[in-house]
Formats: C-alpha cells, structure tokens, sequence
C-alpha cells in the first residue's frame, strides 16, 4: 500500500511515521520546513518564549538584549526540533518531497520540480495542509508594521506600545509575553468576552489576572480601521457604539486563522469544501473516497494535538478498509475529549463541556469548584492566583468537563481528560489519594465537592 501525505506539520508527519511502522510506504510532500506551523511559528517558538518572559524578575522592565537572548535560544530550540523530526522520517519507506502539491486526479498528485512535473500516486491520499493567519478587511490592515502571529515572533526589539486585535489565544498569549518584556499592551476583542469559545466564568476570571497585570482589555470592541504615521492609531467603536482609538507603537492583527484552501487545486477532483474547511466524516474522509483531510485544513478545532490524533484516526480507516472492513475503527480515540490551553499568566486549560454547553444542550450539571489559594503548593509557589470547575452530571456524577485557571494547568488538566475518557464519575474520582503538596490537590479538591 502506498500512502501520500501533503504537509508535514503534527498531523502529516506523525502519520508517516506511524505508517511506516506498519509497513506502509508513505510518500511526504511539504513546501514548508518539517514541523508546519506549530513548530516553526505557532506552539513551540512561542512557549519558548513565554518561558523566557516567565523568568523574568517581577516589575521590572527588561532591555531589549533579553528578547534577542530569548530569540536566539527559540531559534535553536527549533532547529534541534526540526532535526529530530528529519530523524524520524529517515525510515526508509518514507520518501520525503519538497515542493507544493496540486491534485491531479482522486489518487495522483503533482509536484513542480527544476526538472519538471513530478507526479504521485497512492492507494490513499491524506491532506494535511494546516491553516493560515487571518486578517480583518478595514482600511490599515495591510500597512508594514501591522504584523501577523508569524512576524511578531521575529521582534529583536520590545515595542514600547503594543495594539492586539484580537482577545482569542494567540492574542492574549503574545499580550501575556509582550507585557512580561515591559511593552505597554491594549487588547481589543469584538466578542463581548475573551476567549469565546472558553467558559465564560474562566475567561472573565482570566481578564481580571491580565488586567492585574497591566494589561488593558476591551471587549465588544469593533476595529474599523488603523491609521498609520509615527505611530499607529487603532479606531474602534465599543459596547456603546462610541468611537476610539488606541495609540501603539506596533500593532498585531490576531484575530484567528483561516484554513489554507488554496492552491491544491480541489475542485479538479470534486472535493466538498464550506467556508470553514474541507468537509470530512468520522474517519476524516473527504466527499471523495479515499481522500482524507486532518488537522486546521478542516476548520475544526485548530490544534496540534487533535491533527495528530484525526490523522491516525485516518490512518486505522485506511487500514482497516485494505483488510476490507468498514465504519468507524475501534481504536479508543474520543474527539469530543481534547484538552485545550492558552499559556497565558497565568495559565488558562480546558476539556469538555463549558456551562454554556451544557445550558445551551439542556444537559444539566453541577459546577465543583476549588482555589489555589486554598491549596498548600500553590501558596508556597506565590501562584494562589487560580481557579477550577469540575462540571458533572447531578445524578450520575459523570464528568462532563473541567476548567483549570492558575500555574500549570495545561498540565493539569489531563488528569481530568483522563477521567473523562475512561468514564470515571466525580464520586470515585474524589476518592484517588493524591501526592501532597502538589498542585493536583486543587482538582481533588472539587471533585470532593461533590
């Protein structure tokens, strides 16, 4: 069986290499350095930063040599990252192509190359193209210096003033590292909270910690335009329809990205796509049999974790249709249970149902909830700043999500996931012996709560 697999960010190159292992040779076209977005613009690049802001000394205002020393360390993370990714692809049923794929058939694909056309066929074909930086239509928005997530990432120098449009997670967490630096930082989010599509109660508690911080906030703000000059000026209209503006140094248009539907020439095969995405079923199988599409390119929840776990979800189908089987594989993956973080200051971690889920599902929950400040190892790290919300079912004690806020709840949170995943409900939940003091205790806590 042959496999061909266009990108190779965490949901083409993580399948190839799962593929080879089972004995199927895969053919990985890229027109990007390995890794994809997450690698060389997204996750990596900026936890590394934000880990170097986090070092920081507390109030006080960093010279620029420290962002330069913080970009020359993210550069070399990322290179020693990239080499371990080539090492992986070295299996030898791996063939490795650089070029952009077009398609030219249900199961042929082409690569323009300095000898000409190349062409590839496959016995299946997995699209794993990611997504690209989205940019609100006003007047100003393509003047130099408004920046996208990728170019920001490049600064070598701390803006004095710094404008985000946009209050989603790469807006506040390049607000959280940018102000950790000593930039001055104003965000500016249309939807009436940060973080839409997070629980209302942790995102609110969240602007609280950032507002602490220095950092301004404005919700239900509509940008209508940026000015340019010696500074920027960003008009926008807020809840009360009354017109401002922001002054900024440098501004940072964050407001989401788009997935990355051009170019691959689609349409020559009659693959269904909505204004969102490729559309895909269960198996991550596109309008065309045998031709499956994984991680942003589907507009789904855009994260590098969930491409990795679509594609070998897309990988069990393509297998267990050559055994001629059908349906969906019993592989165990639940795409309802996918934790999500902003590494924010601090750190805000999600998985499941929100309240505003379960009120708009007619599921009914009762909230359980503990502080950090009331949590030993939290108070001796100085980080009492924390919050989290179990949401279960009343009368089954099913977990039905969990909401972290405070020091390292992107990793607490799987414990959670866990939970979840393996259908143990809130009583028994409660009753698992935690190590003290560890931060672990805070999520013990609510449970015990119920």
């Amino acid at each position: 069986m042959k496999l061909i697999i266009i990108g190779a960010g965490p949901g083409g190159y993580e399948t190839a290499v799962e593929a080879a292992r089972r004995g199927i040779e895969v053919v990985l076209i890229s027109d990007g350095p390995l890794g994809g977005t997450c690698l060389n613009e997204g996750c990596i690049p900026t936890k590394t930063l934000l880990h170097a802001a986090e070092q920081l000394p507390e109030g006080e205002t960093p010279a620029d040599a420290a962002l330069a020393t913080a970009q020359k360390h993210k550069r070399a993370v990322v290179e020693q990252l990239r080499g371990g990714i080539a090492l992986l692809l070295g299996n030898k049923l791996i063939t490795l192509v650089e070029g952009h794929a077009s398609f030219a058939g249900p199961h042929c694909v082409t690569v323009p190359g300095p000898e000409g056309e190349r062409r590839f066929e496959g016995d299946a074909i997995l699209v794993a193209v990611g997504s690209v930086s989205a940019s609100l239509p006003i007047p100003g928005a393509d003047l130099p210096g408004v920046l996208s997530s990728r170019e920001i990432l490049e600064l070598e120098r701390v803006p004095r003033s710094l404008c985000i449009i946009g209050g989603g997670v790469i807006g506040l967490e390049f607000a959280s590292l940018y102000r950790s630096f000593g930039a001055e930082v104003t965000v500016l989010e249309y939807a009436p909270s940060l973080l839409p599509r997070f629980d209302t109660d942790l995102s609110k508690r969240l602007r609280q910690a950032l507002v602490r911080r220095g950092i301004a906030v404005e919700t239900s703000a509509r940008v209508e335009a940026i000015d340019g000059g010696d500074a920027f000026s960003v008009r926008f209209s807020d809840k009360s329809c009354a017109e401002r503006s922001v002054a900024a140094e440098c501004v940072l248009m964050a407001v989401g990205r788009r997935a990355a539907l051009s170019s691959l020439n689609f349409e020559a095969i009659g693959i269904e796509c909505s204004p969102r995405g490729v559309v895909v079923d269960d198996n991550f199988e596109t309008s065309v049999p045998g031709v499956y599409a994984v991680g942003d390119v589907t507009g789904r929840m855009m994260l590098a974790h969930e491409a990795s776990a679509q594609g070998l979800r897309a990988l069990n189908h393509i297998c267990l249709c050559a055994d001629g089987g059908s349906g969906v594989p019993d592989d165990g993956l639940d795409f309802s249970i996918i934790p999500a973080a902003v590494f924010t200051t601090p750190e805000l971690a999600c998985v499941g149902l929100s309240e505003e889920d379960c009120k708009a599902s007619g599921q009914e929950f009762r909230a359980l909830k503990a502080f950090y400040r009331a949590n030993g190892k939290a108070m001796s790290m100085d980080a009492g700043d924390g919050y989290c919300k179990v949401l279960a079912d009343p009368v089954s004690g099913r977990i039905l999500g969990a909401h972290i806020l405070g020091a390292h709840a992107s990793d607490l949170i799987h414990e959670a996931a866990a939970l979840m995943q393996f259908g143990v409900d809130a009583k028994r939940a409660g009753s698992l012996i935690h190590a003290h003091p560890t931060l672990s205790e805070v999520l013990q806590a609510a449970l015990r709560s119920f």
